[in-house]
């Protein structure tokens, strides 16, 4: 009889246990911080563009990245044009959403419920809220250099950088969040950051992008889905119900 009340008393005290409130709290303070940081570096930039204070930095990093003398051909080989023509596509909107519903089909069938309902949710706000800054600010495309690829819309954030870093990161998370061995966690989040890199790099080197286009999409779509995944995931465990 003691056992079993034991056993029920221990139960009831688990999602309250001081410990694991404590380190809930810890990852929400570093995750909100991490989203004020991007927040303010998304501002920072931001200010900077509209001012014309970073056009020497774009300009300057986007001739390195073409061959001396030709606006037209970048720098390298042909085969590493072909590579990030094919690797920017990971960034693009058809992919991204087939990546989604990949995903989604697999946390459904595991019934993770809360973490079905993210991917989607963070995925429907980073493209709203891609579209609204892309008209707010209104940047045109540089035609410093010529396009590898077709583009049509605005250029200020990148919506390739922004969607990736979305996509990619919580996707990473959710991935990691699931393993117990902590080089297996490094290897996941590591992965989520690369491909968020090659795929806003892969925007500067094909001339659709200033740099700093880039660098806005990453600071803005990983503060997103960061602030997303804290309110859905940690929300429920720092204020338990008693």
């Amino acid at each position: 009889m003691t056992d079993d009340s034991g056993s029920r008393s221990r139960r009831l005290r688990t999602p309250l246990d001081p410990r694991r409130l404590e380190r809930a709290q810890v990852i929400a303070l570093l995750a909100l911080l991490t989203c004020a940081a991007g927040l303010w570096l998304f501002a920072v930039l931001t200010e900077e563009v509209l001012e014309g204070d970073t056009h020497a930095f774009d300009e300057a990093l986007l001739l390195a990245l073409r061959s001396p003398g030709d606006a037209g051909n970048p720098l390298g080989p042909a085969w590493l044009e072909y590579t990030f023509r094919d690797l920017t596509a990971l960034g693009g909107y058809p992919v991204a959403v087939l990546i989604a519903v990949v995903a989604v089909g697999y946390l459904l069938l595991v019934r993770a419920w809360g973490s079905a309902l993210m991917v989607p949710l963070i995925l429907a706000g980073g493209l709203a809220l891609n579209k609204l800054l892309k008209i707010g600010l209104g940047r045109p495309r540089p035609t410093l250099v010529a396009h590898i690829v077709e583009v049509q819309t605005l250029s200020y954030p990148s919506g390739h950088a922004m969607l990736s870093a979305v996509l990619y990161l919580t996707l990473g998370v959710l991935l990691a969040e699931a393993q117990k061995n902590p080089r297996a966690q490094f290897y996941i989040m590591a992965v989520a950051i690369a491909l968020t890199l090659i795929v806003g790099f892969s925007r500067v080197y094909l001339g659709v992008h200033w740099p700093a286009d880039v660098l806005a999409g990453w600071s803005i779509g990983a503060a997103f889905a960061l602030a997303v995944w804290l309110a859905v995931r940690w929300g429920p465990r720092l204020w338990p119900r008693r």
